[in-house]
């Protein structure tokens, strides 16, 4: 049977051309329009650096928000894309206070003295590595940069030849110093963005000039790494609570991780075909990569774990990318509480098997309205001999949750 996938506001959802089951029609809704101050706790809904426009569409699924903030204009969606978009523009703030610190100056004037080659070498790692990355907040964000795919290769192939290089006179230069040069910056950055907690790879181009901006001072001038006012940090989430980012993230540099990240899917049963999919995918970002591979790792080898590689190697945007890595991430808490016999794929969307054949599918959402789409795809048909679960880590209409359970499915809000 042949499958339309169809985009929702961040979503994946796999969507048959034939219904399951006839039942009585259920009214479809429009999906609503939220007060940002009736939705949203004190601290996301405004502070001395943004203010949220009080007026936020939904899409069916998720929730759009304007910012308007002190550095300009700012659009994102779903509520957790909030979270870590404020998150940003803390971390920006710090960074700013940080330049005008005397140590920063001094770091500064130190790094201006450093030798042209290491300034040039350590220069070319960001650009190949770092900014080449796609949208923190998805694609309401102006794109900055190009894609990751030709920045792996670049990466992948420096590290494989990185003692094969000679000068004029026939000599092998010393590349692996300036490899150590280089990996010293990535590592002194993403240190850097580990104290701020964001995410090292965001597209926010003003947070990643920043942070070159601050590291370099730091690095170049042999300086410890100082960030704020007196050294305090502004902000208080971290990436692992605001975006679900696996801890190692800040440990290896890009190169390492697309190494590591290679081997892992091997080790997964990918073809290299496959394998280099998803790595020329340039709507799927460095860390959203790592951490899809970390949590497709936690499942046991029966199932589809290779189709979920297929899934993020395909996914057509940002916000599916973005969408398809939170998923994993509930599935992956789900499966540490209560291990899962299987992995499965629901058409596209990944999905977890229980011991007694529940297949259980999991939504980070905002809001779900009863949508013709959303019928649709609750009305799909479904695997004999199994029962399904949605488990809706958001709200659902009272619609949208009959219209589910008239199609079958165990309806859970968590």
């Amino acid at each position: 049977m042949k499958y339309l996938l169809i985009y929702i506001g961040g979503s994946l959802l796999a969507l048959s051309p034939t219904l399951a089951n006839a039942q009585a029609p259920i009214a479809f809704e429009q999906p609503p329009i939220f007060e940002a101050s009736k939705i949203l706790p004190p601290e996301l809904l405004k502070s001395d650096l943004h203010r949220i426009r009080e007026f936020c569409p939904s899409d069916g699924f998720m929730i759009h928000f304007t910012i308007d903030t002190n550095y300009g204009e700012v659009k994102c969606s779903g509520i957790n894309t909030l979270a870590e978009c404020i998150n940003e523009i803390k971390a920006i703030k710090t960074l700013v206070e940080t330049s005008r610190t005397d140590l920063f100056a001094e770091g500064l004037k130190q790094s201006i003295e450093a030798p042209i080659d290491a300034v040039k070498n350590i220069a070319e790692a960001p650009e190949e590595t770092l900014r080449k990355v796609p949208a923190t907040v998805g694609h309401f964000f102006k794109k900055v940069g190009s894609s990751i795919s030709n920045a792996s290769e670049k990466a992948e192939d420096k590290w494989k030849h990185r003692h094969d290089k000679k000068n004029s006179n026939g000599t092998v230069n010393d590349l692996s110093k300036s490899a150590k040069s280089i990996a010293g910056f990535d590592k002194a950055k993403l240190d850097c963005a580990r104290k701020l907690g964001v995410d090292p790879y965001s597209d926010n181009a003003l947070l990643q000039a920043e942070i070159e901006k601050i590291t370099w001072a730091f690095f170049a001038g042999g300086l410890p790494l100082r960030l704020g006012i007196s050294g305090k940090i502004s902000t208080a989430m971290t990436a692992t609570k605001t975006i679900g980012l696996p801890e190692d993230i800040y440990d290896v540099t890009p190169s390492e991780l697309l190494l590591r990240d290679r081997d892992s899917m091997l080790a997964l049963g990918a073809s290299e075909t496959l394998i280099e999919s998803v790595f020329r995918n340039q709507d799927l970002s460095i860390a959203q990569r790592h951490s899809i591979i970390e949590a497709l790792k936690t499942f046991p080898e029966k199932g589809d774990r290779v189709n979920v590689l297929g899934i993020a190697a395909n996914s057509l945007s940002k916000n599916q990318t973005r969408y398809l890595n939170q998923v994993m991430m509930k599935l992956k808490a789900q499966n540490k509480k209560t291990p899962y016999a299987a992995l499965t794929t629901v058409v596209r969307m990944p999905a977890g098997v229980t011991k007694e054949g529940m297949v259980e599918v999991v939504a980070p959402v905002d809001f779900i309205s009863w949508t013709p789409r959303i019928s649709e795809f609750a009305r799909a048909p479904k695997m004999p001999q199994m029962k399904y679960k949605l488990l809706v880590y958001g709200q659902i209409s009272q619609n949208a949750k009959s219209g589910f359970e008239a199609a079958g499915w165990q309806v859970i809000q968590r």
